[in-house]
């Protein structure tokens, strides 16, 4: 396997490979264009990648031999920590998953290095509506594991926002058949200024669909959704309640099971 750093022009700015892992160490300054390849020769199975230390590891399943993540730059670099991306020295690698990493139950929706567009990597986000287009309310920041909701805007306070639509619907892909046993939705709280959702349908790739009940309340709302053999599911008729405000928004969602 790779771990490569390529410039705005496709030439190789560094480069690291190994059998089961390929740990890379760089010095020096991202650029605008700047992109990190994995590459892999095994597809459908589990890796862990870390694209920079401040965000820590991501465990992912790749069904594409190549992984490519961007740089992002000024205001999509907004709905990360300031911290990362930045600096004279970078660690950053691709690892082969040990099967205690993803056997058991655990966050199936979790994936801090989501990004547009689809790459082979899940799971992945994404949304017909994103404000403005704007990557603090982009739908990747709603399986990033930040759950910080007293706030909208720059990191750590981003979110999925819908733009006041109202057939706004965000969907979650896995990318293999999963068992849920509960999913946890994280609706930002910044209150007077955003409103809630009391009532939200979630449906699943095999037709069914479970509506759901919220309150206003800052806390993480569970729902205790026993469901098999799950590829994907979409969060779809988001009610808003009787509020002056128009702007609801999800922080983070969870998804609690385990492998089929």
């Amino acid at each position: 396997m790779v771990t490569e750093i390529v410039g705005n022009e496709g030439v190789s700015k560094a480069a690291a490979q190994g059998e089961n892992r390929a740990v890379l160490v760089w010095k020096g300054m991202y650029e605008p264009g700047d992109r990190i390849r994995f590459q892999v020769e095994e597809t459908e199975c589990f890796y862990v990648v870390q694209v920079d230390d401040v965000m820590g590891e991501s465990l992912v399943y790749l069904t594409a031999k190549e992984l490519e993540f961007e740089i992002p730059f000024e205001e999509k670099k907004t709905s990360y920590n300031p911290k990362a991306f930045d600096g004279e020295l970078h660690y950053l690698y691709i690892r082969r998953a040990r099967p205690e990493e993803w056997e058991g139950c655990r966050n199936l929706a979790l994936n801090p290095m989501d990004q547009h567009g689809d790459r082979g990597c899940y799971p992945h986000a994404w949304a017909n509506v994103e404000t403005r287009g704007e990557a603090v309310f982009a739908a990747r920041n709603a399986i990033d594991g930040v759950t910080a909701n007293a706030s909208h805007g720059a990191w750590p306070y981003e979110s999925w926002g819908i733009n006041r639509r109202d057939d706004a619907e965000f969907t979650l892909e896995f990318g293999r058949p999963v068992d849920i046993r509960e999913i946890v939705l994280h609706t930002r709280a910044d209150f007077p200024h955003d409103n809630w959702w009391i009532r939200a349908d979630i449906e699943f790739s095999d037709g069914s669909v479970e509506q759901v009940s919220m309150e206003k309340s800052s806390e993480p709302h569970p729902f205790s959704i026993k469901k098999e053999k799950i590829t994907w599911l979409k969060l779809k008729n988001l009610i808003k309640a009787d509020d002056p405000s128009p702007f609801p928004a999800l922080t983070q969602i969870e998804v609690w099971g385990q492998e089929v």
